[in-house]
Formats: C-alpha cells, sequence, structure tokens
C-alpha cells in the first residue's frame, strides 16, 4: 500500500473545521502521512518568547486539511485510524496565556482578579531516550517525562454550512484534546457534508488529563493515518476504538452535559453492539464506565466515558473495522 504525503505551506493552514476548501481529494482505504505544525504556529521557540507578543490571535491551532473524501455523504461514518504519531521538532512549547486555562479568571469565568503571568516553557525532546523534559521557571528542578503523542485535534466540517473555530470540540470532532486519541487508536465521526471534509493537528508531545493551564507540550507532528468510510451508518458525536476500549466523546459546558452526551451516546453504541435495552445498558454503564477527563479549557469542555472491552462479550464495532484497521497498520510498516 502507498502511502501519500502531505505538508502544509503556512498559506495552507486552516484555522476553522468547515468553510475552508479541501486541499486534496482522498479515498477510503489510502493512507496518508500528514505534517502538522503546533498550536502556536511554532511562535514560541524559547522562554523568552511570551504569547502576547508572538501569537496572532485567532490564528493558532491550525490544521492540516482539510482532506475531501470520495463517497462520503451525511449520514456515513468517517473513520480514521492512527498508524503512527512522529515528534516532529526536538522540542515543545506549553505557555500560560492571560485570562485561559483552567485556574485563572476567563472571559467565561469572569472575576477581577488580574490574569496570571505569561509564562513560556520548552520542553527539550531526548529522542533516545523518549522523554521530554520538564524545566521549572522559578527554580532549579528539572524532570524528565515519558513521551507520549496524542493529537489534540480531528475532526470533520459541522453541518449546515457552520464554521467553527479550531480551538472548538463539538459533534464533529474538533479540539476535543483526549489524550486518548494516540496511535493504535480509531476515530469515529459522523459525516455533516459532501466528502466529510475532515482535518487533524494540534499535536501534543504529551499532556495530561484536562489539560490543566490550557496548552500541553505542543509540538509539530508527522502523523500516519489509514482513511475509511462506512456508509449508511450515522455517528451523532466522536467515538474512539483502541484494542482496549470503546469511548464516546461528549463536548459542552458545564462539564456535567458534556459527560451526559457521552454517556447518552455510549448506551447507545451499547444498544448496536449487544442489543441491550437502553435501561439496562444504563445500568450496566453504572457499574463500568471509567470518566477521563479530556479538556477543562476550551470553548466546550471535553469529557471521554470508557467501557473496558475486557468487561465485556465479544462484539465488533462497525463491522470489525478497527480490526481490519489494525492489520491494514501493520502491513505499512510504520512507526
Amino acid at each position: 500500500m502507498d502511502v501519500s504525503e502531505f505538508t502544509p505551506s503556512p498559506e495552507q493552514y486552516a484555522f476553522t473545521f468547515g468553510g475552508v476548501a479541501p486541499v486534496r481529494r482522498v479515498r477510503p482505504g489510502d493512507a496518508l502521512r500528514l505534517w502538522s505544525d503546533d498550536a502556536f504556529c511554532g511562535a514560541l521557540r524559547s522562554v523568552d518568547d511570551l504569547p502576547s507578543a508572538r501569537l496572532n490571535m485567532p490564528y493558532v491551532n491550525p490544521q492540516t486539511g482539510p482532506f475531501y473524501v470520495e463517497g462520503a455523504e451525511p449520514g456515513d461514518t468517517l473513520a480514521l485510524h492512527l498508524v503512527s504519531l512522529e515528534p516532529a521538532r526536538d522540542w515543545g512549547a506549553s505557555s500560560l496565556i492571560p485570562f485561559f486555562g483552567g485556574m485563572t479568571s476567563t472571559d467565561r469565568v469572569a472575576s477581577l482578579q488580574p490574569p496570571l503571568p505569561e509564562t513560556t516553557w520548552i520542553y527539550e525532546l531526548d529522542r533516545s531516550r523518549q522523554t521530554v523534559t520538564f524545566v521549572a521557571s522559578r527554580s532549579d528542578h528539572r524532570i524528565e517525562l515519558p513521551v507520549e503523542p496524542m493529537l489534540g485535534t480531528v475532526g470533520v466540517a459541522p453541518a449546515a454550512g457552520e464554521a467553527h473555530s479550531s480551538l472548538v470540540p463539538e459533534r464533529f470532532g474538533g479540539n476535543m484534546d483526549a489524550p486518548q486519541v494516540r496511535a493504535g487508536a480509531t476515530v469515529y465521526l459522523g459525516v455533516n457534508v459532501e466528502g466529510a471534509l475532515f482535518s487533524l493537528g494540534d499535536g501534543h508531545y504529551r499532556q495530561g488529563e484536562g489539560e490543566a493551564c490550557g496548552t500541553a507540550v505542543e509540538g509539530a507532528m508527522t502523523t500516519t493515518v489509514l482513511v475509511e468510510l462506512v456508509k449508511g451508518v450515522p455517528t451523532p458525536w466522536p467515538r474512539i476504538e483502541d484494542d482496549d476500549a470503546w469511548m464516546s466523546v461528549g463536548s459542552s459546558r458545564p462539564m456535567e452535559d458534556a459527560w451526559r452526551i457521552a454517556s447518552r451516546d455510549m448506551i447507545g453504541w451499547f444498544g448496536d453492539l449487544f442489543a441491550l435495552d437502553p435501561l439496562d445498558g444504563y445500568q450496566l454503564l453504572t457499574q463500568m464506565a471509567q470518566v477521563p477527563v479530556a479538556n477543562v479549557v476550551d470553548t466546550n469542555y471535553s469529557v471521554v466515558v470508557k467501557a473496558a472491552k475486557s468487561l465485556l462479550p465479544q462484539a465488533s464495532a462497525y463491522g470489525g473495522l478497527h480490526a481490519d484497521l489494525r492489520q491494514r497498520a501493520a502491513a505499512l510498516g510504520v512507526g
């Protein structure tokens, strides 16, 4: 299987989901190797680079894409299998941005407190050790952390001709910041427009659950992805499948509504997988769900509701597509 490569120029960066012309047409079954810039467009390169001076808001979180998937129509499901995620630079950056983050005043949670002081941290990547190094800004502490690459954003164009900022997570996917979106996972997204028009980006060399300050270890990423299409099967909210779990992602505010969205979707998925009545699915979910918090900082918060496959009868989602994609990924010899 051939792998098609694409690296956007800065003029080709997409800063919305929807409202952007496709950069390329692809077919179900295609393998793509895509480069994406970091959330700061590479503008924060040293601890002296501060967001207010270096960032060109709202042009942050650049996406690679969108890609037009031939044959994709509303009511279908797009499946994106992440074969590999490879850091594309030897450093990543994180920062405190004024009035942004989970532990500061924001435009949504307003108070009379001033913003936290702008600070930038640079994490050097050690490829041989597969670590990034946290260097404290106000002491001499240095801590090595394992590299755990993920994508903060993956999504399709919204319905009804809408365009949403690449900072927003919603039912079309977008800026979910879920660490579960990593190599070996399959992301399922409901198609809203002809061609699906999917984009991805916002590579993180690692991120804790919640992305507390609003920025992970942001880094350029090279992502190898397999594209597939499930005809005539809708997916109401983003879903993720890996070898160990089925997951649904809900995005909303307040956070309990994000949890409700993902829980309701997972109960519906239980119905598809096991022919369970919704009340039985509700009961089962109550006794087994894990609920990682993906982000507490974006325009909408994102919550992952996760069901371990080891606790459930053997079943195949989307006709066993994840297992098939895993086999195809292995044949690529990537990663």
